[in-house]
Order: C-alpha cells, then sequence, then structure tokens
C-alpha cells in the first residue's frame, strides 16, 4: 500500500478517523518495531483503530473524490478491456462503472492532470468521474490483459533475449496475482510443466520446452545461493525478489526425479499483517471460546489438523489480538514465515541441534508470557510443552492429528502423564481449509433434499429440510480465474476441556469417549460447521465434501 505517510497522517487527523494519541503510539511502535517496513499505517491497520475501507475512505475526501472499493464493485473484464493496457498500468487506472454518457475511473492519484488529460482523449465526449482506489486492487484487475503463460513463453522465446529471467519473472507475476501459495516446475520427457496451487488446489499454468529448464534451474539456484553443478540431492533455499513496490520472500526446494530437477517455490505470504482474528470465519459460539481460554494465563491451545490447513495463520491471527506491549510473546517454528512486530521469533536450526524441544527449554527461561511452539512432533517436546504450560505460560501450538478429539489419545501414546494433560489442556481445535465461492461470480440454485440424497450425499442430505433447498456456486469469471472460487476460509471443531473432560482424561479415554462428551458440551464436527457456511453461500457443498466427510452418528 503505498502511501504517502506524511499526508495520510494529516487527513486521518484532520478527518478526526484517529486521535492525535493513536499516531504518536503508531509513531512509536513503527520505531521500535524489529520489522523495519512496519509503517504507522501498518500498526493502525494491526490494531484495528481504522480498517483498509476506511482509509480509503478518508484519502478520498482528501482529494475531493469517492471512494472505490474494488474488492466489493469488481469491473468486469470488459470494462478493465477500455482502457489500453499501457495506459492502465502506467497511471494504476481502471474503469469500474459505465453508463451510457458516463464513466468512472478508480486510481490511486485521482488529481494527476497527465491521467485526466489522457482519458478525455480515450473517452470523447463522455463524461469521466474519478475516483480514489489502492493500488493493490487496481492492480488485481490488471488480470483481464493477460495473454496465456503458453502465449507469452512463445513470444520470449521468439525473441531469444534473457529467456531464463524473462520466463522466471512471468510465472511468479502470474503466480501472485492469481494468489497462488506454490509454483511447481514438473519436468516431463521433453517439457516442463508449470503448475500453480490456489486455493489450495493445483492447476497447470503453461509448459516450457525442456530445452531451456537448465538455464532456468541455473538461474534459480543461483538466486537461492545453492550449488549449480549438484544435481542428485536435496537442495533448500531462499529467494527475496524486489520489484519497484512489491516484496516477495520465495521460499525454493528442488529434488532431483528421473525426468530431472523438480522445482517448488514456496510464496511466503504477506497478507496476514492485514489478516485479523475476525477474518478466520469462527461462529460467535467458538470465538467466545477461544477468546475466553487465550486470555487465561496459563494453559495449552492445541489446534490440530494435516499440513497446509492453516493451522499456523489461525495461531498468528490470535497472537495479533494477543500482541500488547504488556506482555512478552516468544515462538520456536519450522521455518519462521510471518514476521511479527513485538514478537520473538525463533528459528529451528537442525545444524546447530536447536530443536524444537531445546528451544522450548530455553525460551522458558526467557520469561515470556506466552508461547507458540510451530509443531508439537515429539514426545521430547510434548512433555516440555505441557511442562511450561503448566508453568504460568500460555501455551499455543499445533499437533498432526484428524480431527479434535483424537489429538488426546494421541498425546497419551506419548506417555504424557494423563494429569498433566488434564490441567493444561484448556481448547482442542481442529481445522481444514475450504475454498470459497467467488463473490464475483457466485449466483443462488434451487435444489432439493431428494436432489442432494441422489446427486451429491445420501449423509449430507440429511442437513437439509423442506421442499426446496437454496445452494450457492460461482459460475467462473476472470476475477477467479474460471474455477468459481477465490479464497479460503475454515471449518472448525472445537473442544473445550471442561472439569468433566479433565475427569474422563485421567482414564486414557478412547477417541469416541471424549468426542460424546464433547458433543454432550455442544460440539460440532467439521462437516457441520462446513454445512452453516454452505447454508450461507460462503461455499459449496462439492467443496465441504472434498475436505471433510459427514458423520455416521
Amino acid at each position: 500500500m503505498q502511501i504517502d505517510e506524511k499526508k495520510i497522517k494529516k487527513v486521518l487527523l484532520d478527518g478526526n478517523y484517529v486521535s492525535a494519541e493513536d499516531i504518536t503510539n503508531a509513531e512509536k511502535a513503527a520505531k521500535d518495531s524489529s520489522d523495519s517496513s512496519t509503517s504507522v499505517i501498518d500498526w493502525l491497520l494491526r490494531e484495528e483503530i481504522i480498517n483498509k475501507d476506511l482509509l480509503g475512505q478518508a484519502l478520498a475526501e482528501s482529494d475531493k473524490v469517492s471512494y472505490a472499493n474494488l474488492n466489493t464493485y469488481k469491473p468486469s473484464s470488459e470494462q478493465v478491456r477500455l482502457l489500453p493496457e499501457e495506459t492502465a498500468r502506467e497511471f494504476h487506472a481502471v474503469v469500474f462503472k459505465q453508463e451510457k454518457d458516463e464513466v468512472m475511473v478508480a486510481t490511486d492519484n485521482p488529481t494527476n492532470p497527465e491521467l485526466i488529460k489522457k482519458l478525455k482523449t480515450i473517452f470523447k465526449g463522455t463524461k469521466v468521474v474519478m475516483a480514489f482506489a489502492f493500488t493493490e486492487d487496481i492492480e488485481e484487475s490488471f488480470i483481464s490483459y493477460l495473454k496465456t503463460l503458453a502465449t507469452r513463453f512463445s513470444d520470449i522465446i521468439k525473441e531469444q533475449k534473457r529467456v531464463a529471467p524473462e520466463i522466471i519473472e512471468q510465472i511468479v507475476d502470474d503466480a501472485v496475482v492469481y494468489r497462488a501459495s506454490d509454483i511447481h516446475f514438473e519436468p516431463q520427457d521433453k517439457e516442463v510443466i508449470i503448475r500453480f496451487r490456489v486455493d489450495g488446489v493445483m492447476q497447470e499454468a503453461g509448459r516450457i520446452p525442456k530445452e531451456y529448464y537448465g538455464n532456468i534451474l541455473n538461474r534459480i539456484k543461483v538466486q537461492a545461493t545453492l550449488p549449480i553443478d549438484e544435481h542428485f540431492s536435496a537442495q533448500d533455499g531462499a529467494i527475496r525478489q524486489v520489484k519497484g513496490d512489491r516484496s516477495i520472500d520465495m521460499r525454493i526446494s528442488i529434488l532431483p526425479t528421473l525426468n530431472g530437477e523438480k522445482v517448488v517455490i514456496r510464496l511466503l505470504s504477506q497478507y496476514v499483517r492485514s489478516f485479523s482474528f475476525n477474518d478466520l470465519g469462527l461462529s460467535d459460539h467458538d470465538q467466545k471460546l477461544l477468546l475466553k481460554a487465550a486470555n487465561k494465563p496459563f494453559g495449552m491451545i492445541l489446534v490440530t489438523g494435516p499440513t497446509g490447513s492453516g493451522k499456523t495463520t489461525s495461531l498468528y491471527a490470535l497472537l495479533k489480538l494477543l500482541n500488547t506491549p504488556d506482555v512478552n510473546i516468544t515462538t520456536i517454528e519450522d521455518p519462521v514465515e510471518y514476521k511479527m512486530s513485538g514478537v520473538n521469533q525463533i528459528q529451528v536450526n537442525s545444524q546447530t541441534n536447536l530443536t524444537f524441544a531445546k528451544g522450548l527449554r530455553s525460551i522458558v527461561r526467557q520469561d515470556p508470557d506466552i508461547i507458540l511452539v510451530g509443531e508439537i512432533r515429539d514426545q521430547e517436546t510434548a512433555e516440555t510443552a505441557v511442562n511450561a504450560a503448566l508453568t504460568g505460560h500460555l501455551l499455543l501450538s499445533t499437533f498432526h492429528a484428524n480431527d479434535a478429539a483424537t489429538a488426546i489419545p494421541r498425546l497419551l501414546d506419548m506417555e504424557i502423564e494423563p494429569f498433566l494433560l488434564a490441567s493444561t489442556l484448556e481448547v482442542l481445535i481442529a481445522q481444514r481449509l475450504v475454498r470459497k465461492i467467488c463473490d464475483k461470480c457466485r449466483y443462488s440454485v434451487t435444489s432439493s433434499k431428494e436432489e442432494i440424497k441422489k446427486n451429491i450425499s445420501d449423509e449430507a442430505s440429511k442437513y437439509f429440510s423442506g421442499k426446496h433447498v437454496i445452494l450457492y456456486q460461482g459460475k467462473g469469471c476472470d476475477s477467479c480465474g474460471h474455477t468459481g472460487y477465490k479464497g479460503r476460509t475454515a471449518i472448525y471443531e472445537f473442544i473445550e476441556v471442561t472439569p468433566d473432560l479433565e475427569e474422563l482424561i485421567l482414564q486414557h479415554p478412547s477417541t469416541a469417549q471424549i468426542w460424546k462428551i464433547a458433543r454432550a458440551q455442544g460440539s460440532v464436527t467439521l462437516f457441520e460447521d462446513g454445512i452453516e457456511k454452505v447454508k450461507n453461500g460462503v461455499t459449496t457443498l462439492d467443496e465441504l465434501l472434498r475436505v471433510a466427510e459427514a458423520p455416521k452418528f
């Protein structure tokens, strides 16, 4: 978000959006931050003193124009293409409303005289109304200009200039536009397939003739400071790409396969800076339960689920809420993916024998109030974590288990003393990620319980009643890459460790016994939480069934 900080501080103060004290606190926090990129605006947004829409409104008012929220009012591809691509990119401008005698153009600099002059030439005889929008929201609409990667690869290869750097740049640019979390380079006999993981699902992005892959691979290795002459062992590295105002951190993994070295690039998300506790998708009941546990001075909050289910993101959203000047927060992770101002973050390092267990023991001697352990993987870490939670620390961690109830028997199998576990566990959470229906192309479909039973799932049909059932889905558009989905949210299963459950833990219970008590206390399954999101038009029934199954009871 590129904004003149001096200007925005004046705008916010003049419009009474914030107080002088808020600005002073924000300036102090930005100055004291270990992350040099943290700004006054970042702090105000993080502390939820203002939100992005309020900030946009304030900036628009300062320029005496309206604010265009392009996340709510997304321009169509036809509207985007009304401006030549060169003009749109040069001036960060996009048409977002069009009427017979008027067009509304959103830009991050609505008073730019050169842009106004250019627009009068393009839209002769039509009234042009200017509006303010954020740079990143405008650039997201530029997806409508994109040619396919295959077409661009072909153009680059024809020109025979800097083939490897330009192809890599195009791939990374597309991955950012489509909000991919991972880029896969998969060598085959004669070509290399490029695939993106978008919202948890793999999709092919393009193909490269294999003859150019050697140079591409070498460039990636050089940028990640990896040896280019090593082709038969696994390699891991990192790249930070800076392009204009944009900075992207990438984690590189290379593995030898029968057809050559496969590369996977993890794009480390920057969106967590603006991601808040309220964005998690928790029900009111679960949110109150989690806050109740998080506000206790000690105890353990455990989030379970498979790799890629959003466990760390959920814990970081909670940490952001707990991150105040009067507490000491320390984390130990492998790897540290999200940097957070005001938090002491430690990276596990196998070369120096800094493991989760050894690091955690050292952290406890550092006088922390809140500890985040990236993952409980073994008995030593589990024992240390339980003891830390028992001795006056709030401990947050993740654990691999299929559901919330299974976590207890698994921890007991690690030979954790039942009375210690019963005394420290506060809340067990299981979660999965489901894709959200694209807001831009969502539409409703009328179905019936019988149709759901026949065409989708017999078990799922039991959660619907009445003759007519309204479901939602996405048609597919440029904004969502014609998938009908854009973004993800989580579905949850919460178990509160009550006195009844504490007593049961002492008896080495089975998963079924734990769930029986949790159910009686009001806990719902992952599937049942997901069904509510299906009924509310957040996701589809097919998507829910992809990640969770209906309970048999």
